[in-house]
């Protein structure tokens, strides 16, 4: 099972893709946990490219093909031999990144990323994905602060110091990219503390392993 977790910067995601990861292994599961940009040995030399604030001059079809560069190898290298081996993967942005950044947030044609994102990928679509919304304000707030705790504000910080407006309109695209795909897509209210936000997205997972025959204990 592929799930994907979406959302603008400071959702939350890694938060409850740790929490969520440790009730699966209560529940005799093997999750594997990964991101994008950087997880594959590809992702991880391109991920300070993409998210260091230094980085400068960068245009928006420079920054897309890198993203799409490591998507491919992440998922050759990665999810999917996790998926042959029957492990449920857990992965922190996926290809509806790229419609809601490079797509809503860059203007780039949205036709044409569903495109190369195919390409790119072999066509494999999360199972599942969850998105976790939330105000763009608190968003970056949290943002911020999680940069400023871990030493990474210009490490990890080229997008937080986007605009409130760029945000907005991020969010705004996962939105419509929710209400396009509302059968592999769950909104999470990701505002409310983080343990009802795991109780949230483990609901949503209960649904899809119970119609595989499967379910958490």
């Amino acid at each position: 099972m592929f799930i994907s977790f979406e959302g603008i910067d400071g959702s939350g995601k890694s938060t409850v893709i740790r929490m969520l990861a440790e009730y699966l292994q209560h529940s005799g599961y093997k999750p594997l946990l990964t991101r994008e940009p950087g997880g594959c040995t590809l992702g991880h030399s391109l991920r300070p490219i993409l998210l260091n604030a230094r980085t400068s001059g960068l245009s928006c079809r420079a920054e897309l093909y890198l993203f799409l560069a490591d998507r491919a190898q992440h998922v050759r290298e990665v999810i999917r031999p996790a998926l042959k081996a029957g492990q449920i993967v857990l992965c922190d942005r996926y290809t509806d990144s790229t419609l809601a950044y490079q797509g809503y947030g860059r203007g780039l044609n949205p036709e044409h990323l569903r495109r190369i994102n195919e390409m790119a990928t072999g066509g494999l679509l999360p199972d599942l994905t969850l998105l976790l919304n939330l105000p763009v304000h608190c968003g970056l707030t949290r943002a911020v602060q999680r940069n400023r705790e871990e030493g990474t504000v210009l490490s990890e910080g080229r997008f937080d110091a986007e605009s409130q407006a760029f945000h907005e309109v991020v969010r705004q695209g996962y939105l419509a990219l929710a209400a396009e795909e509302s059968s592999r897509f769950v909104i999470i209210d990701a505002a409310r503390p983080a343990g009802d936000v795991v109780l949230q997205c483990l609901s949503a997972v209960e649904n899809v392993l119970r119609q595989r025959g499967k379910g958490l204990d």
